[in-house]
Formats: C-alpha cells, structure tokens, sequence
C-alpha cells in the first residue's frame, strides 16, 4: 500500500494504490503549516489509519525556505583567499542589456564566510599542510558565529576530503550539523561546489525539522522524500539532503507522464502541468531528460534533476496592471489563502476567476462542489480592473487567458524549439488541476496536433509519486583526457564507483540486490567550458558528437575529448502498482449539470455541450466545442480538436 501526497501552493494532492484499485483526493493547503494539510487529507482518506503504508511525499518545504530567505543560520568554511566565490559567482548574465542587473539576495552575509589556511594541489596532494592550532582557530570562530548550520567547500576536495574531514571531527561538538562539499558535490568547479554546499546547508536543517515533526504525527507511517530526480529517498537520510527537494512536486508530475506514456505507447511527450500557483514544462523524447545545471534564482544546485522549467502561470496567478500601463499575469499568486476572488476572501483577479467569468468553470462542479465558489466576487473584482483598462470585463478576461497562455507558450518553446526540437512532432501531455482549460490554445499556438488528458489529471503528480521508486545517484570527478579517454579505462572506474554505491545502499539497510545500475559521462571537447551527458557505454564517443551536433548543429569528431565527470544511478524496482482506475476517495453524488452551457470562447460566445467525464463510457467520441467536467479538473475543448475516451479513462483529443 502507498500513498503519493504532493504538497502544492492551492491543494494538496493525495493518490493511494492497493491491489489494482487507486482512491485520489484533494484539500486544500496550509502554507502556513502544510503538515496540517497533509494530516487532514490523510485522516480524510484513509480514516483506518496508516499501519503498513508507504508515504511518498513531495515537499516544497526547502524550496519555500529558500524562497522566503527563512533558512538556517549558515556559516561558510572555505580556503583561504577562496571566500568570495559564492558572492562572485560566474560572469553570465541573466539579463544582458539591463543598465541595473539585481543580484539576489544573499544567503549569508560575507561576515560568515570563514577562510581556512590550508591548499590541495589539484591532483588532491597536500600543498599546505591543515594544522592543529587552524582547526582550533577555526573552532573559535565558528562558536563566535552563532551558526546554525555549517557548509565547508575546501578548494580541491572533491579530489581528496581528508581536509574537510578533519574539521568535521573537529566542529562536531559545536551542536550545528555539518556539511561537506566532498559528501554534497564531488565534483571540480569551485561556484558550483560552493552553492550546492551553501544551499544544502541552509535548506536541510528546514526539511529536518519538518520531517521530525511528519514522523512524530504519523508514527506507524514509513516515509519517503520525493527527490527532483523522479525517484524518492527514505525520509532520514533526505533530511541532510535539501538541496535533492528543490523539484520534488514537479518532478513526481513529469514521472507519472513519463510512466502513463510509455503506457499508452506515447514516448515523445510535451508535458505541462498547471497548477494554481506555476506551471511546470518539460520534454520528454523518450527518456526523462536530466540536467546538471539547473539554478535557483541564480545559485546552481549542481546535483543531476529532471530538466523543468517553472513559470508562474497558475490558476491563482494575479491579473494588474504594471506601471507601464501593459496587463500582467503573475508570478504573484492569491495561493490558497486568500485565494482567487471568486473563493470569496479576496478582491484581486485571477486566471481562474477570468475562466469562471468566461463560463469556462462551472461552481457546482469545481472540488467535487466542496469548495463554493461566488461568481458574482469574480465578476466585481474584473470590473473594477476592467475599468483601469477602460475596457468592459469580458475583454479583460479574455486578454488575461492570453497573457498567461502566452507565458506558458514561451515556456514550452524554452524546452523544445530552443533546444533544437520542434514541438509539432511530440504529444502534449496535460495536467494539474487548471491545464486542461487552456491546453488547447496552446497546441494551436505550437502547431501541436495531439494531446493527452490522462484520468485523474488534477492528482497525476501525486501518482508519479506512488509510482516512483528509490533512488541513489554517485558522482566522481575524472578529468581524463585521450588516449587515456576509453572504454577500457572507463570501466574499473565505474566499477570502484557502483561499488562505492552498493555499501551506501547497505549502510542504509537497503538490499542492493534489488536496485539496476546505470552510468552516465560529462564529455566536452578539450579546451570547452562546459559538458554534455551521454549514456555509459563502448558507443560514449559517437554518441557525444551525435548529441553536439543536433544540440548545436556541429560536431568536431576530430577533436580530443575530455571526460569531466563520471556518474552512477541507482534505481530500485519500480512497484507494480495500477496506472488507471483511480476514483475519488467517497462516491459521491453527480453534481447537476446543465446538458448545454454558454461559454466565451476565443471567436466569441457559444453554447457548448457539457460531459462529467466519470459518467463517460470507454470509447466514447465527441467534437468541440465542449467542456468535459471532473472532480478536480475541466477541459475546455475548442472548435477543430476531436476527442475519445481510452479504456483506462484517458481523454485524447486529435487538431
């Protein structure tokens, strides 16, 4: 028995998966407390209690610390004459015409960065020499510090930690827990190092604390972490991991995408799920794509994640009017208190509250009919910005639909055209609670043909959660150049690394045996600043000149290659748990619905059919316009798209 719950800025998903059936249910969040959420929901759906029951859950506890600037206490330890690198960064820019770029704030001040007299040469021998009297500098002035975490990132030491080890025996009496760049990102690069110490170091004693208070409520319960690399992670050894959570609900979406496709038989996937407060893109062109370089607000993490991309797009994303006199929609969201105006608690306009106006949502259906919705809060709430546009509400409503559709466009066109794939030759993949509203605009907009609603598409990351299974990823530097560069070389290197992995896996009372091993390489060519990842295998070399090519539309097959560095994942068996046939966790009765309802659509006002799609037959066939109405979804389906039901409940609809 398992249950995914992700925790989202309006609701908090629940899936639970037991011999071949799924109950799903959904609340809404506590951004306050999302522990008292997740209790509720659980109390909710599984009144009998949780003895025997897996718990996935994806959290955005150290993401919302980050966000926020409420993370630990931190002090850095870094080698002397080396304490500005976290503050230096890289010489990229974000925005590279801006007369004023804005760094983001810090996440500590310089004052707790501390320089360490102590050097590794870059092969790991000892320059000069970590002695006694340092270390008990060292002590000194962390204690002065008041720190309540510590990050030390020594030049050099992915290739050899025995300096970072000998402070943390010294510092670990001071009663802050320790981290190491050694342990976090074994890996050369002395920014990216630092920022994945830093940022682990500010963000774990936050998840440590919540996880502590998870596991004091729900006892019985066995917890597990979603990681941003679609797998999960027992919940105490996540709890020195936060920087491993940063995309833990996202990822659990584009992996239950991943899942249900190959399922249908569909591998070449546009995703994009819609939630109420961002919305989530990736591509998916067989494989889950993964990136080393992923940043958060200009620190990279460093470690492997699912390559996303995030845009604050939301059901609950606010409408106004910037200073220029142009309509914005988000990044700020309403959230889930106080929420879209039409919740009743506020007075500012959303993209639902514009769906609402438009006719697109219809209340009795909206929750299950839980949450009661007052169209006429919506109404006022457009009027008066209407009236800032010197327009009439409708106008504005729609122009609100088309400002947030053409900030996911953008986002889908970052994951596909720019990185040299065109969106017209995959599925878009839709989900979350707010996308089926505006998926097809979308495929007109990118020339996409096809698109997949999956059953139970307000849950579906939820699902890729309880779907997941452990996962353990090992980095080594290499830095090894032809002819050394080959397969022969490779492979001792490999097998000392997954060797390394397995007695991890041991050490955390994990059977290796049941976990499969694969190999990853970062190549460039000599002389390059940056790396591609290709597969483990005799084929490394052609296989990196195949993806130069179609990434940047050259190769150099000529060129010396250098391999940087060399990664191992472990995956555990996946549980064989049922893809469809999920229901809501009580029967409930079907809201009374209008058989035809008045809708704005794009070319204007028109009555459209209206479907609750669990009355649905399998196979069942049907031609926009329409809407199509569940639980914790509606789909607006537009003139010139076709749809049909699949026997699993999936809606596939065809332009």
């Amino acid at each position: 028995m398992r249950i995914g719950i992700d925790t989202g800025g309006t609701f908090t998903d629940f899936v639970f998966l037991k011999d071949g059936e799924g109950r799903v249910h959904k609340t809404p969040s506590t951004p306050d407390n999302p522990l008292g959420a997740i209790l509720e929901g659980l109390k909710e759906l599984r009144p009998e209690g949780l003895d025997g029951v897996e718990l996935v859950h994806g959290t955005t506890v150290g993401t919302n610390a980050f966000l926020t600037r409420r993370g630990a206490r931190v002090a850095l330890l870094a080698t002397m004459g080396f304490e500005d690198v976290l503050f230096i960064g890289r010489q990229t820019r974000a925005e590279l015409f801006s007369l004023a770029p804005a760094k983001p704030p810090a996440l500590l001040p310089r004052e707790r960065v501390v320089g360490v007299s102590e050097r590794l040469r870059a092969d790991g021998s000892v320059y000069l020499p970590l002695s006694a009297d340092e270390i008990a500098r060292i002590r000194r002035e962390v204690w002065k510090s008041a720190s309540e975490s510590i990050a030390v990132c020594l030049l050099h030491a992915y290739a050899n930690p025995s300096h970072e080890k000998l402070l943390a025996e010294a510092l670990a009496d001071l009663g802050a827990p320790i981290y190491l760049s050694s342990d976090i990102l074994p890996e050369f690069r002395e920014y990216e190092r630092t920022s994945a110490t830093v940022l682990n170091a500010y963000l774990a004693p936050v998840l440590s604390r919540y996880l502590d208070d998870f596991i004091r409520e729900l006892p019985s319960a066995s917890l597990f972490i979603q990681q941003s690399n679609g797998g999960f992670l027992p919940a105490r050894r996540a709890a020195s991991l936060g920087l491993a959570t940063v995309l833990s609900g996202p990822a659990g979406g584009v992996f239950g995408a991943w899942k249900l496709g190959r399922a249908l038989g569909e591998e070449r996937l546009l995703t994009l799920d819609m939630g109420g407060t961002s919305t989530d893109v990736a591509l998916i062109p067989g494989e889950i794509p993964f990136t080393s370089e992923y940043a958060l607000e200009g620190y990279p993490l460093g470690i492997p994640v699912m390559d996303i991309h995030t845009v604050g797009a939301g059901g609950g994303s606010i409408a106004y009017r910037d200073q220029g006199g142009a309509l914005r929609v988000g990044p700020r969201s309403a959230g889930a208190d106080p929420g879209p105006a039409c919740y009743g608690r506020a007075s500012e306009v959303t993209v639902t509250d514009a769906q609402l106006y438009l006719g697109r949502l219809l209340p009795q259906s909206f929750l299950g009919g839980r949450l009661h919705l007052y169209p006429e809060a919506a109404a006022q709430a457009l009027t008066r910005l209407a009236g800032e546009f010197d327009v009439n509400p409708r106008e504005l409503a729609l122009g609100v639909i088309r400002v947030v559709n053409s900030n996911m466009a953008r986002a889908l066109t970052a994951v596909s055209l720019e990185k040299g794939y065109d969106p017209r030759d995959f599925t878009l993949f839709c989900f979350g609670g707010a996308g089926g509203l505006h998926v097809c605009e979308l495929a007109e907009e990118l020339g996409v043909r096809r698109i997949i609603i999956p059953a139970q598409a307000g849950v579906l990351s939820a699902l890729g959660m309880a779907l997941a299974g452990l996962r353990r990823d090992l980095a080594q530097t290499l830095l090894r150049r032809e002819p050394e560069l080959n397969w022969e070389h490779l492979q001792p290197a490999f097998a000392a690394l997954v060797e390394r992995g397995l007695a991890d896996l041991a050490e955390d009372g994990l059977p290796p045996e049941s976990f499969s091993v694969s190999g990853e390489l970062d190549l460039r060519y000599r002389g390059q600043s940056y790396t591609l990842s290709v597969p483990l295998s005799p084929f490394f070399k052609e296989d990196f000149h195949r993806k130069h090519r179609r990434l940047y539309g050259h190769a150099f097959p000529d060129r010396e290659l250098e391999a940087v560095v060399l990664r191992a994942h472990f995956l555990a068996q996946e549980p064989a748990l049922p893809l469809s046939n999920l229901r809501p966790r009580a029967k409930g009765n079907i809201p009374k619905l209008p058989t035809r309802h008045l809708v704005t659509l794009p070319g204007g006002p028109e009555e459209v059919p209206v479907y609750w799609r669990p009355s649905l037959e399998a196979g069942f066939r049907f031609a926009g316009p329409a809407l199509i109405l569940e639980e914790f979804a509606t789909q607006l389906v537009l003139p010139g798209f076709s749809g049909n039901l699949t026997e699993a409940g999936h809606l596939v609809l065809s332009r």
